[in-house]
Formats: structure tokens, C-alpha cells, sequence
């Protein structure tokens, strides 16, 4: 599972959770591998993004590098964090290991790079 993924997931469909986000990272197997630089999906991406929440993440699972902790001023022009931001995203890979519920605990685990976001019966 990328980064990018864990960014806009959220538990709020599971019965008496309001809003589920953002899920805990528990990780077991995490790799790096690496993708072709595309600085413009990079730039177009971001706004997409909730920011304290890919650092915080990039930082549980010890992938933070050397990404600030605050979004660039002018970020579309600077390779430097454009790069940095892409290795965050798309070459960190969740292999094995469980996301968490904020509010609940529920964990739901990620197997082969997935995420098992299904919810038993009675959680809906």
C-alpha cells in the first residue's frame, strides 16, 4: 500500500465512527522501490493531499527522510522537494501490517501490499 493510498483512506463507514481518519499505521514489511519521476503528478497531487498526515505517516513507518514538516512556498518549481515528496508517495510500499481506527481501534490488515478495508456485518 502507498502512501498515497493511506492518505485518503478512512473508517467512517464502520457504525459509531464519525470520522475514521487518519488511520494508524502498524507495518511489519515496508519496501522501497523505485518509479520513474514525474515532477507534474507530483505538483498536481499535492493539493490533494492532507499534508501533517503524509509526514506523520512517512514518520511512523521510518520513511520520512528528509521531507519537511510544513508544505514548501512555491513547491512546483523545486525538483529537490518535488523528488522527496515522490519517493514518499509512490516508492514507499506497505507490504504487510495493519491499519488502525482512530476511533474504534478496529484493525484492518494490509497483506501483500493491500489493505482489507471490509467490514464484518454488524460493523455496518
Amino acid at each position: 500500500m502507498k502512501l498515497l493510498t493511506h492518505n485518503m483512506l478512512t473508517s467512517k463507514c464502520m457504525k459509531g465512527v464519525s470520522v475514521g481518519y487518519p488511520l494508524g499505521i502498524n507495518a511489519s514489511d515496508v519496501r522501497v522501490s523505485e518509479v520513474d519521476f514525474n515532477p507534474d503528478f507530483i505538483a498536481r497531487m499535492i493539493p490533494k493531499l492532507d499534508w501533517a498526515v503524509l509526514y506523520n505517516a512517512a514518520e511512523s513507518i521510518g520513511q520520512l527522510e528528509d521531507l519537511p514538516k510544513d508544505l514548501a512556498n512555491n513547491y512546483e518549481n523545486d525538483q529537490e522537494f518535488l523528488k522527496k515528496v515522490h519517493h514518499v508517495l509512490l516508492e514507499v510500499d506497505i507490504i504487510n501490517g495493519e491499519l488502525v481506527c482512530p476511533e474504534t481501534g478496529r484493525k484492518f490488515p494490509i497483506n501483500n501490499g493491500i489493505p482489507n478495508m471490509l467490514l464484518n456485518e454488524d460493523e455496518v
